[in-house]
């Protein structure tokens, strides 16, 4: 006889989704193989998603509401699973970012996390050595959904111009990224300027910040050290974040000299062109 792992759907998101797959599937009689076949995976991944040895996608969780006729019940959970994963100290920050009508921030190290691709966000997230990076990129990407809505927030992103040198995932990698910030350029809520090298010393060379603006709710400031991530409403950081970002904005390139200087670099450090070492010029 099989042994059939014991779930306990009141663990945690994830358990309750993996019990309520097992459930579903086997009140329509399916095996993890037979419903494998319909929705194009392997009976070994529900499996692993069932015991929670997995976690899943949301084209995955879509996939499963058509073949079970859950009435989108399983796209519905699965946003709840991917938050989980997020570490413990950022789920608070993740909650009012998800709820924010204004956001604006300051990168110095790397490309906001809601505008980066998949696989320059894997190579960002792999350089903390999580224990599940594949859960930590499904959340990074379940997150970014905020901008896709009918009404999203308005975002306003100011990146140092180092970020788009700093060569993180390779060649192909970077190349991909800066495009996506160029198609951002038409996107209607989104706004980026690149603080330039020629700026010098500027008004937040401590480091990156993040603002949340709500309908209802104080605005909050968010920072980050090399452990976790504290966040404030504190009316007097309030106002001496908001200071330093309307100096950051005024010592930052134009929105159309920023497209004109992102273009630039994609070209010329990204173009489709040999590196040096490859040249013999290493």
């Amino acid at each position: 006889m099989a042994n059939i792992q014991t779930l306990d759907p009141d663990a945690s998101p994830l358990a309750y989704y993996g019990g309520e797959l097992r459930r579903r599937r086997e009140a329509q009689k399916l095996t993890q193989p037979q419903l494998g076949d319909i929705i194009f995976c392997t009976g070994s991944l529900i499996g692993q998603v069932e015991t929670t040895r997995k976690i899943p996608t949301r084209d995955f969780s879509e996939r499963l509401d058509a073949a079970l006729g859950t009435d989108g019940t399983f796209s519905r959970l699965v946003g709840l699973v991917l938050r989980s994963q997020l570490p413990t100290w950022f789920q608070p920050y993740a909650d009012m970012e998800a709820k924010a009508a204004y956001i604006s921030t300051y990168q110095a190290q790397v490309v906001y996390g809601l505008l980066q691709t998949e696989e320059y966000a894997r190579a960002v997230l792999a350089t903390g050595m999580p224990d599940d990076l594949e859960g930590l990129l499904a959340a990074r990407i379940e997150r970014q959904r905020i901008l896709d809505r009918e009404k999203p927030p308005l975002a306003w992103a100011i990146l140092d111009e180092a970020v788009l040198y700093r060569p993180i995932g390779g060649h192909e990698v970077m190349r991909a990224q800066l495009q996506k910030l160029l198609d951002y350029a038409a996107h209607r809520w989104m706004r980026i300027q690149v603080l330039p090298f020629e700026a010098g010393e500027h008004a937040s060379l401590a480091g990156s910040f993040n603002q949340l603006r709500f309908d209802n709710d104080p605005e909050i400031v968010y920072t980050e050290d090399v452990i976790s991530g504290h966040m404030t409403a504190s009316p007097e950081t309030v106002r001496e974040a908001s200071l330093r970002y309307a100096h950051l904005q005024a010592t930052a390139l134009s929105v159309e000299e920023s497209v004109a200087r992102i273009s630039r670099v994609m070209e010329e450090r990204y173009g489709d062109r040999p590196w040096p070492e490859e040249r013999g010029m290493a």
